[in-house]
């Protein structure tokens, strides 16, 4: 990866943090409420990235807009009790992102999960303000893989898309910055694989977020 970036812009789930165990916690919580209890814990880990709505209407079969509304309701609940305990950095991600920062880098987040979700967990791991931004569902009317929220924080930290760096593990993130007409790294921490990702334009997949530290 030869080319230099001034902006670092990341997904969250599977990306910088593994929230797998609180989201197939929360899903279960929901799912079996509801009767779906069939739902396997790989399939739910398969729609992570996904808005809540596209995640239940895959899982589940049900395209009613008010049902989806109200798994969404009763999800987010779940989320409030369990999600943060159940949610660690990768080993690497501090490391990395510390590095990036004292290269003078802009380092932020785009995510389909609640931005004040993201902060609860960063604030026990990085001093305030150490993102220069955090872009989260709330934020954007339209979800990826809409490149909305990506050319949103372009704006706000006054960089280019030719300046810009999108980090992600899923399909959805490579669509999301093919969108945006900015460049993409993959990196396979997640369930999807290095071959799925190579289908998008990339400058790179990794194994883990080092190799945005090596030529």
């Amino acid at each position: 990866m030869k080319k230099q970036y001034t902006t670092y812009l990341f997904d969250f789930d599977y990306t910088l943090a593994d929230s797998s165990r609180g989201i197939v916690t929360c899903f279960r919580h929901v799912l079996d409420r509801h009767g779906f209890n069939a739902v396997t814990d790989d399939a739910i880990k398969r729609t992570i990235g996904k808005t809540l709505e596209d995640s239940f209407a895959l899982l589940t079969g049900i395209d009613d807009p008010a049902q989806l509304a109200g798994f969404k309701s009763e999800y987010v609940k779940e989320a409030d009790v369990h999600m943060t305990a159940n949610t660690v950095l990768y080993l690497e991600t501090k490391s990395v992102l510390t590095a990036l920062k004292d290269a003078d880098a802009l380092i932020g987040i785009i995510s389909t999960k609640f931005r004040y979700r993201i902060e609860e967990l960063l604030s026990q791991h990085f001093p305030p303000h150490f993102f220069h931004l955090i872009v989260g569902g709330e934020d954007v009317k339209t979800p990826k893989p809409s490149p909305e929220g990506l050319l949103l924080a372009i704006r706000e930290l006054h960089s280019t898309r030719a300046e810009t760096l999108y980090i992600g593990d899923s399909t959805v993130d490579a669509e999301t910055a093919r969108a945006a007409g900015v460049d993409f790294a993959g990196v396979t921490h997640g369930v999807t694989t290095a071959q799925e990702l190579a289908r998008y334009p990339h400058v790179k997949i990794m194994p883990t977020l080092e190799g945005l530290l090596e030529d």
